[in-house]
């Protein structure tokens, strides 16, 4: 159905031609599933994207052949192509939120590729997208037509995206990054719609991620991509089973397994540094990395031996909503509900839980950036909801938080240098900013990023650079205690595995004491000490991550679980 061969994509910069994509060929056969995996930056959208029209034609330089039905679609003029565009191919873009209209109701932004490629009339159009809603598993179809994007959950948007994608019944569909970032549990939803829509409609589908496990759900065959070129192409299974490329062990290895216990992940740079030719595999590299019988053990008694470095009692955090009479709100949503627990020092306490059960707004709690309704937090005996904005300013060089999204937390305005110093003049720190520059760029070099990235602006690094300098600002002023807040959840895995193995080897040099909450189990597993599994606003299960991961008591738990895809 289509045959792409010999597709080279590049981009004119002030510094010459970039070559995001060289000599990539691959066929798709109709209600086949091709997965397409790889990191950030290494041709996997840009693929969809040439195969869709969809660069700018100014900048952008696109050649060899892209077949569809043996037509080639990369010479057909701009009115044939988009009568195929959205089509007979069809997209689903990666962030739903940035691909709908904001000011447009999610049914008129789905009829309107209907009215444009059918011809039919409003009336028809709307009774076509609800019952592609309802195809895609909405809730009331009809009060969604209605819904502007900002009113739905994650989830929602994701399948407005596919309704959109699917409203004129498309021969292929190119699902771009559909998953990342959502909960276990409705990617798992996800995956399984996409599925059966394919199997119903035998439609042809090429599903871009750069995690494995998804793509081992899904994909019949599977393509590799590293800085443009495709390294290796197979079926799924021996892709899964006998990986030939150092890339896609490195890939394969650098995610948490559940079944093993790993002082520090694998990372790609060990495959391909394997210059030798040793042929290293998945086993020697985890064998090289694991704990030895009883150190795990002997760790932990160590630490629970200790008074516990922060303690929550009886902690909620309610938000009221409507607006009653003579002012009055009618009911709260209780998004911190009567939590109580123990953090002890060096410890890391894992907080787990799908999006909307409180973890984020119990972190911030913890740290007064949101007041709690009521309880008690106390940091090493001292009652922080007690103390004035002065002395919690003060107390807030001793308990750090590192933000989900690393762009957003940083000014885009101030160079890197001075994001990071700005927290040591505001604690007047160090004498001078001589000392203070100096300071700083110790700190960008713990955090393996080079001193000349000073005087570079946000906009300039890449997710992963983005979130070591702002761990790196987190450690500026010395803390005892950090908050993670999602810390990992929208980064490759390969660079997954690089943050959470310097959030490791930090943790032993400063003695620090991390919460660390995400939604994904087989992170928190590998990198907790003890986990506590939240919904709704309370805590369901706590206690060792082996127990939680194999032996789970919580019906909510078993369901987390269950959803993880297994790689």
């Amino acid at each position: 159905m289509l045959e792409v061969k010999n597709l080279k994509v590049s981009f004119k910069t002030p510094n010459g031609l970039v070559e995001a994509v060289k000599n990539c060929s691959f066929t798709l056969a109709k209600g086949e599933s091709l997965g397409i995996v790889g990191e950030s930056g290494s041709g996997k959208s840009v693929t969809s994207l040439a195969i869709m029209r969809l660069h700018n034609a100014a900048n952008t330089l696109v050649s060899g052949e892209t077949l569809l039905n043996n037509t080639d679609i990369l010479r057909l003029p701009e009115d044939q192509m988009r009568a195929i565009r959205g089509n007979r191919i069809a997209m689903i873009f990666q962030e739903p939120m940035t691909s709908l209209n904001p000011v447009l109701t999610c049914g008129n932004q789905v009829t309107e590729a209907i009215r444009l490629h059918l011809g039919v009339n409003q009336k028809e159009a709307r009774l076509r997208v609800i019952k592609l809603f309802n195809e895609v598993q909405l809730p009331q179809p009809e009060a969604i037509f209605d819904s502007y994007p900002h009113e739905l959950s994650g989830g929602q948007k994701q399948r407005i995206m596919i309704a959109m994608a699917l409203s004129c019944d498309p021969e292929i569909l190119i699902a771009d990054e559909p998953t990342t970032a959502l909960d276990v549990t409705v990617q798992k939803t996800i995956i399984e719609l996409l599925q059966g829509l394919q199997a119903e409609r035998n439609m042809s589908l090429i599903f871009i991620s750069h995690d494995l496990g998804v793509v081992k759900e899904i994909a019949d065959q599977v393509m590799v991509m590293y800085q443009g070129e495709v390294v290796e192409e197979a079926t799924s299974k021996a892709i899964f089973t006998n990986p030939r490329h150092p890339y896609t062990r490195g890939l394969l290895a650098c995610r948490p397994s559940p079944e093993f216990h790993l002082k520090r992940l694998p990372v790609v740079a060990d495959f391909l540094d394997d210059t030798e030719q040793t042929g290293s595999t998945i086993e020697k590299i985890r064998s090289q990395n694991a704990y030895k019988p009883g150190e795990i053990a002997a760790h932990r008694q160590s630490l629970y031996k200790q008074q516990a470095i922060l303690k929550i009692n009886e902690l909620c955090t309610w938000f009221p909503i409507g607006g009653g009479m003579l002012g009055k709100h009618k009911k709260n949503i209780k998004a911190v509900n009567g939590v109580s627990f123990d953090v002890f020092p060096g410890e890391t306490l894992g907080l787990v839980g799908e999006s909307g059960c409180g973890k984020s707004t119990l972190g911030r709690s913890i740290l007064r950036l949101i007041e709690p309704t009521s309880g008690d937090i106390s940091f090493e005996n001292t009652d922080l909801r007690k103390l004035g904005k002065k002395d919690m300013r003060h107390m807030r060089r001793d308990i750090q938080i590192i933000f989900q999204d690393p762009y957003s937390s940083l000014n885009p305005r101030l160079t890197v240098g001075d994001s990071l110093m700005e927290p040591l003049q505001v604690h007047e720190l160090f004498e001078n900013n001589t000392k203070r520059k100096q300071r700083v760029l110790e700190l960008l070099e713990r955090v393996n990023l080079p001193p000349e990235y000073f005087n570079r602006y946000p906009h300039e690094f890449s997710g992963g650079q983005r979130q070591r300098i702002v761990i790196a600002r987190a450690l500026a002023l010395q803390p005892k205690f950090i908050i993670c807040d999602e810390s990992v959840s929208a980064l490759d895995v390969s660079v997954q595995a690089q943050v959470l193995n310097l959030l490791r080897e930090l943790q032993q040099e400063f003695k620090l004491t991390y919460i660390f909450i995400s939604h994904d189990l087989s992170v928190i597993k590998h990198i907790s000490d003890r986990v506590m599994v939240m919904n709704k606003g309370e805590i369901v299960e706590t206690g060792d991550p082996d127990e939680i991961y194999f032996r789970p008591k919580n019906e909510y738990t078993k369901k987390l679980i269950d959803s993880i895809p297994k790689s």
